[in-house]
């Protein structure tokens, strides 16, 4: 028993001296010193300067007009023009229907019409000597305009029978064969406008300012590293609320065998240059669950700053608020930094070299 109170008490006074020297340690100015020793880092002085937004969204090639040729009436088809691929003039004979009955019809009207007009014409002489009444001459005359009508309803479903082209422009494959049932759902060939193509994408709405009629875009399309130009023609009327883009359009200037309607393309957008832009190292910004920060550096203080980012490119981030032109921001040993913690600038990384 003696041997263990001796040992415990031992241990009691190894322990108390061992505490000791480190409250003393702990206590010590050389520990206060490197405590309050202020962090080294490096600083970024923000100035405006000019900047060029640029960026890339797809597009799609589109025909300046397109159409699927259907017929007007039902019927059989009895001549079909459409040759694959080749390009037909405005008011070209694509197809023919058969019109054997209303030909029929209308030879039976005409002759109606001139025996009606011969009997107008008897009765005209007797009404001049009072040999009829104006009644009976009125029923001839409407005899008569109304096979006139008549006359003009047939022609007009004559001319129904035959399928033109509604613009010049290249026909795409054939859809139907000679002597087969058409009816007005029935679709003879697909014809595209492709002597001017159009180019479709769309623009994040945030830009939906920017854009201008006439603006000058560039493209190129797969396979090719060729760069051509498009101009804007028109915007959608509104935003699309799905993804919240404006559709713009744009017309291709010249001409290129390479392009196809319907062909994927990659569109580059620029827009005039800011002046004033304030941008900063894209390592400098700090994500926040709810924002994103920047650390100021003020009387040798870190300072945590709220800021609103704009576009960035492979190595800046535009700021839009938060700092101003002449304030100095922190770009090295940010996870190290507290709120007001002491910090020294060791480098300024874009101080202009000295002549």
């Amino acid at each position: 028993m003696r041997i263990i109170a001796i040992t415990f008490f031992l241990s009691v006074i190894l322990l108390s001296c061992g505490s000791k020297k480190k409250n003393e340690k702990a206590s010590s100015p050389q520990a206060g010193q490197q405590r309050n020793q202020p962090l080294r880092v490096d600083g970024f002085i923000i100035k405006p300067e000019s900047f060029q937004e640029s960026f890339e969204v797809p597009g799609t090639i589109v025909a300046n007009e397109v159409s699927e040729i259907h017929p007007e009436v039902s019927g059989r088809l009895v001549q079909l023009n459409v040759v694959e691929g080749k390009y037909v003039s405005k008011g070209a004979v694509l197809a023919k229907i058969y019109d054997g009955d209303l030909q029929a019809q209308l030879k039976k009207v005409q002759v109606q019409l001139e025996l009606a007009q011969k009997t107008e014409e008897r009765q005209s002489q007797l009404l001049k000597i009072q040999g009829i009444s104006q009644q009976d001459y009125d029923i001839s005359l409407l005899q008569v305009n109304n096979l006139k009508a008549d006359i003009g309803i047939l022609q007009t479903s004559i001319a129904k029978t035959v399928v033109r082209a509604p613009f010049s422009g290249k026909i795409g494959l054939n859809k139907i064969s000679p002597g087969a049932y058409v009816t007005p759902s029935s679709v003879i060939a697909v014809i595209n406008q492709t002597d001017q193509l159009k180019l479709d994408f769309s623009i994040p709405e945030k830009y939906t300012g920017k854009i201008q009629t006439g603006q000058l875009v560039t493209f190129t399309i797969a396979g090719s590293k060729k760069q051509l130009g498009a101009k804007v023609v028109a915007t959608e009327a509104s935003v699309t609320e799905n993804t919240r883009s404006l559709t713009v359009r744009a017309g291709v200037i010249g001409k290129d065998e390479a392009l196809i309607a319907g062909a994927f393309a990659k569109v580059q957008l620029n827009f005039d240059p800011d002046p004033s832009a304030i941008l900063v190292p894209t390592q400098a910004i700090l994500p926040q669950a709810r924002g994103k920060k920047l650390i100021v550096y003020k009387s040798g203080t870190a300072v945590f700053q709220d800021v609103t980012t704009g576009i960035r490119d492979s190595a800046r981030v535009q700021i839009t608020d938060g700092v101003k032109p002449g304030d100095t921001i922190i770009v090295t040993g940010l996870l190290s930094l507290r709120p007001e913690a002491k910090v020294l600038i060791g480098k300024v990384i874009n101080q202009p070299k000295e002549k």
